[in-house]
């Protein structure tokens, strides 16, 4: 059973999300807190630790990413944090990634969506909504040719440049070089980046 914290200033907002997370299986809300301070208080003194945060960005006094630099400050193994917000900026996301955040989520996801991304938090994986994801890469066409696209949807999938190449029956240093491209054109320098602008292009294309 994951451990959810749920922390937004809106006590409907709060009760909401408890009450979809706490309906998906597998997940349960241990406590639901309605800003920064009482959630550092909460996890610095919990009997049992929590395994997931569901943090809103947009907290009054200390901020979201104020209450993720503090909370990695004061605990060395932290919960991952996943933060929540209406509108996702694409430098707010970036921030909240670089700050060390386990994701972003905007709050038009579904209690699917939504209770996905916590597991996904739980299991060390980088979790971005289609939402923000779109915001953060952009939706217009790179200009992929076909082979480009079967690698992109392989490097989404968590794939090495070796799992690739025996997917698709090609040496290794030809895989690296359609992955060059591939990040060239997507206009990203990490594996991570085009694994999340795979979720927009080629989610989109397939829906």
């Amino acid at each position: 059973m994951v451990r959810v914290v749920v922390v937004d200033d809106h006590a409907l907002v709060r009760e909401g999300l408890a009450m979809v997370l706490a309906a998906q299986p597998g997940l349960t809300v241990v406590a639901q807190r309605a800003g920064g301070p009482e959630l550092l208080d909460f996890l610095v003194t919990a009997r049992e630790p929590a395994d997931v945060v569901l943090l809103d960005l947009y907290l009054p006094g200390m901020d979201g990413l104020e209450t993720l630099r503090r909370l990695r400050e004061q605990m060395p193994a932290p919960p991952p944090v996943l933060m929540l917000t209406t509108i996702g900026r694409r430098h707010e996301i970036r921030q909240a990634l670089a700050t060390g955040a386990a994701g972003f989520v905007l709050k038009d996801a579904t209690g699917a969506e939504l209770a996905a991304a916590v597991r996904g938090a739980h299991d060390g994986m980088t979790v971005i909504s289609p939402s923000a994801a779109a915001t953060l890469c952009g939706t217009g066409d790179p200009g992929l040719t076909p082979r480009e696209r079967e690698v992109l949807s392989l490097l989404g999938s968590g794939l090495s440049n070796r799992d690739i190449a025996g997917r698709l029956g090609l040496a290794e240093r030809t895989v690296k070089v359609h992955v060059g491209n591939v990040l060239a054109k997507l206009g990203v320098t990490s594996r991570t980046q085009a694994a999340l602008r795979a979720q927009v292009l080629l989610g989109s294309r397939d829906s």
